[in-house]
């Protein structure tokens, strides 16, 4: 009977999570500017996962100044502040340029991963599951393309500030990923601790944009709540497929959350341009099943 590695099924995991989460977003919090929404939705996202950190943390478990050096320290940072840039760079490049090519150079976040583990962390892929990082990519890339030629986006890169933002964000996302994996595998750091980290941090880096375009949010506190909880679950996916396996293989598979999303939109409220979604999730499929073999 086939069965997947745990890792792969973490990052599938997490894809789903990940891809309901942003179709909730689009259809339930369009009116909130995309800083409050990060600043309440991870609050809420902490406060959900805090029993957990407390009932599975070991204190001893918990990294030391004495353990954990400045380097490490600085890593973790590094890693926090490179999530949060990843967001705002991409929320910049929407505000340049439009969405049509934007969010396909933003998606390709494989193609930084990969050179970067190779080069920093000797690692070391087969052909076959580099080919299905290159199709897990291009399905991304698809999932997200809207109109024109499908070459445009890469096109506008040459030229355009808001592409140049795109690429940027996507490169950034890549050092947040590799950056989760080496805390995760290579420190040791524990997963239990790691996700409110993560998510407090980046609640704190951006929190202070937030505050210069605050709107209120109690009355869609339940919503917040929900929210939150989805956040929690996806980052514990997301950590856990980043304890087990390589950035590069468990990023284009995590990624695939755009197909996920898109998909949700064409079923459920019939979005144009179905068909080339339905490529798209047939290209992630077989880029998953590469990764995979």
């Amino acid at each position: 009977m086939f069965s997947l590695p745990p890792g792969i099924g973490y990052s599938l995991l997490a894809a789903l999570v990940w891809g309901t989460y942003i179709f909730v977003l689009k259809q339930y919090f369009e009116k909130y500017p995309s800083t409050v929404l990060t600043v309440g939705i991870n609050a809420a996202a902490v406060l959900w996962y805090l029993p957990l950190t407390l009932r599975r943390t070991d204190p001893a478990d918990v990294p030391s100044l004495s353990s954990f050096g400045a380097l490490e320290g600085v890593l973790v940072l590094g890693t926090i502040v490179a999530t949060a840039a990843a967001f705002l760079v991409f929320l910049w490049a929407l505000d340049l340029g439009e969405v049509s090519y934007v969010a396909p150079i933003s998606k390709i976040v494989p193609v930084f991963v990969l050179p970067i583990e190779v080069v920093f962390l000797q690692e070391h892929l087969t052909p076959v599951q580099v080919t299905g990082v290159v199709i897990a990519t291009l399905a991304v890339y698809v999932a997200n393309y809207r109109t024109g030629s499908l070459l445009d986006p890469v096109r506008k890169a040459a030229t355009s500030r808001a592409a140049q933002f795109g690429l940027l964000s996507a490169a950034c996302f890549a050092v947040s990923d590799v950056g989760k994996r080496v805390a995760l595998q290579e420190l040791g750091f524990p997963l239990e601790l790691w996700v409110p980290t993560v998510l407090g941090g980046v609640l704190v880096v951006v929190l202070p944009l937030a505050a210069r375009e605050w709107v209120p949010i109690r009355d869609a506190l339940p919503k917040f709540a929900l929210a939150g909880g989805g956040v929690a679950l996806g980052e514990h996916a997301t950590s856990l497929a980043f304890s087990t396996v390589p950035a590069s293989i468990a990023s284009p598979i995590i990624n695939t959350q755009a197909v996920v999303a898109v998909l949700l939109g064409g079923i459920l409220l019939r979005e144009d341009s179905f068909g080339i979604r339905l490529v798209a999730a047939a290209l992630a499929v077989v880029g998953v099943g590469l990764i995979a073999a």
